[in-house]
């Protein structure tokens, strides 16, 4: 079968799996207390895709290219069952690079048991390494040692560790040569994340986004950085690494080095709504195909369609949008992960 592209020339590589929609924090740049409060509608057993539907969908997805899977939330490893999950994508399909992206809370219980199953890799949110910023970054006042406590549990099963960081100006961008020297001393890559524009609740604003190239100057000025080839076409960080050999950096610019023109990544909300962009508002009922009896191969023809028509360049359009005054929808990051 030919490559499947979309109408930017653009192969399907990567998924992306939100298997709940709950999380255990509530970070104000995600989901922030005072919109998912105690009243707040979650989506309920009935309506989430089952282990078995995923690993169908995913099947499928493969056919169309798929190599690397990442499963997210909400926060993953609220749903008990994610080791087993992993255990059917790594042994039954066999995925290739198959990784988690968590908040690290519940990652010391489960490090073991994920990698066990099979798991490649994981990533973890930390925001700050101060208590008083972490708890006001993760929306509860939780202390972040936990979190910590996880990352080296992860370390210590063999469980490869990348850090993710979302940089807010006033907010957590004074701890910067802090997060780097604790990382680096323990061999986790950290990736400093531009304050996005994702969903419409998160009290967006453009002075409080910290310009990859200026994490880069600020850093570079304790530690001289030189940059990394990408590891592989589509990857989203631009990579950096210690010139005295202390591992390396990553910056995801998705506001000031908008990747669009190479995103090769399709999301899966926790109800199987299927999300070309991180930015969209649109999304398409794959669940609602597969509960409604679709075969393999149609399964497979309604993916195709999607991607082939795929249209989405929403970074590279923002200025305009911002500029024009424009009050365009998005999905919520907590629905497709981020």
């Amino acid at each position: 079968m030919s490559q499947l592209v979309d109408q930017f020339n653009r192969p399907l590589r990567d998924l992306r799996i939100s298997v709940t929609d709950r999380c255990n924090f509530r970070c104000p740049y995600c989901m922030p207390k005072e919109v998912f409060g105690p009243a707040h509608a979650f989506l309920r057993d009935p309506q989430l895709m089952s282990q078995a539907e995923i690993t169908r969908i995913v099947r499928a997805f493969q056919q169309l290219g798929v190599t690397k899977v990442r499963l997210t939330g909400g926060e993953p490893l609220l749903r008990a069952d994610v080791p087993d999950l992993v255990r059917s994508l790594k042994q039954e399909l066999r995925v290739p690079d198959l990784a988690l992206t968590t908040n690290g809370w519940l990652l010391e219980k489960y490090a073991p048991s994920l990698r066990e199953a099979g798991l490649d890799r994981v990533n973890v949110s930390v925001d700050s390494l101060q208590d008083e910023t972490a708890g006001r970054m993760n929306g509860l006042g939780f202390k972040v040692d936990r979190v910590l406590r996880g990352i080296d549990a992860a370390a210590a099963v063999g469980l490869p560790v990348k850090i993710n960081c979302v940089v807010q100006r006033g907010v957590n961008d004074g701890e910067l040569l802090e997060l780097c020297d604790y990382f680096r001393a323990r061999g986790h890559t950290l990736r400093f994340i531009e304050f996005m524009d994702v969903g419409n609740t998160n009290h967006w604003s453009a002075d409080r986004v910290v310009p990859a190239q200026e994490v880069v100057s600020r850093i570079a000025a304790r530690w001289p950085l030189e940059p990394c080839g990408p590891a592989y076409r589509g990857e989203v960080a631009s990579r950096y690494r210690y010139r005295d050999g202390g591992g390396e950096i990553g910056l995801i610019g998705s506001v000031t080095e908008p990747f669009c023109r190479d995103c090769h990544r399709a999301r899966l909300s926790a109800d199987g709504k299927l999300f070309t962009c991180l930015f969209a508002s649109l999304g398409w009922d794959v669940l609602g195909c597969l509960r409604t009896g679709a075969t393999e191969a149609e399964l497979g023809r309604y993916l195709a369609r999607i991607w082939f028509g795929r249209m989405d360049r929403y970074s590279d359009e923002r200025a305009e949008v911002l500029a024009a005054g424009e009050a365009r929808e998005k999905i919520e990051m907590s629905y497709i992960g981020g």
